[in-house]
């Protein structure tokens, strides 16, 4: 996991785009975790099982099977042989994996996978506890940030570009609701690992994170 890159922080930070961009830079192979938690509250959704019902999660994730595959360069996620790639952003699979991810059967079945996905490739991977839990031996760690209105703007402007209705309030309200839920849960609470870097993106565009961090990289290849 040497060369394996982690990127963590709270919802809406932009890690997955950040992560992304740099992936295709670097030819690195990036590996979305918070898709695989994602697939995983997808399934729940479907089946419509309890997220508040510890037991009926942790039964339901023995039915569970999720892959990566990438076509034409980009990741595909596949649960139970289905593609749900175009259901992973949804509001309502967002908040099932925000409540469902504290579970410790959740957890244990996709961090071996995420495990196994650095032991075999160079990864740059995005989560709230990578650096801090899955890999703690990684190369360069960041905790990528940025303060609830910021990350409330992006999501409200992204929805409106799509023709969406939006709430700002709501959406910030949104936000800091699942911070508190990330931050608080009993396994893997978000934080900032011990060794990561904290970069701050609340007034950087994505071009200059993506810099920043290509600087972090190389200023460690150095030392």
């Amino acid at each position: 996991m040497t060369n394996s890159i982690a990127i963590d922080g709270p919802a809406g930070a932009g890690k997955s785009t950040i992560a992304k961009l740099l992936a295709k830079e670097l030819s690195y192979i990036y590996v979305d975790t918070g898709a695989m938690y994602r697939a995983m509250a997808i399934y729940f959704n479907e089946n419509k099982v309890d997220p508040d019902d510890e037991a009926a999660v942790s039964k339901a994730c023995e039915n569970v099977n999720i892959d990566i595959e990438y076509k034409d360069g980009v990741q595909q996620v596949i649960l139970n042989g289905t593609n749900v790639t175009h259901l992973l952003r949804e509001e309502a699979t967002g908040k099932m994996a925000s409540k469902t991810s504290k579970y410790s059967a959740v957890r244990t079945k996709l961090v071996d996978l995420q495990r196994e996905l650095a032991r075999k490739n160079a990864v740059i991977m995005d989560g709230r506890d990578i650096g801090s839990v899955v890999l703690t031996d990684a190369f360069l760690k960041v905790f990528l940030t940025a303060t609830s209105d910021a990350r409330a703007k992006r999501r409200y402007d992204e929805l409106i570009a799509k023709g969406e209705d939006a709430n700002f309030e709501v959406i910030k309200k949104d936000i800091e609701e699942r911070d508190y839920q990330d931050s608080h849960r009993e396994i893997s609470p978000l934080k900032q690992a011990e060794d990561a870097v904290l970069v701050d993106s609340s007034n950087m565009t994505i071009e200059e994170v993506v810099a920043h961090i290509k600087n972090l990289i190389d200023q460690r290849k150095e030392k």
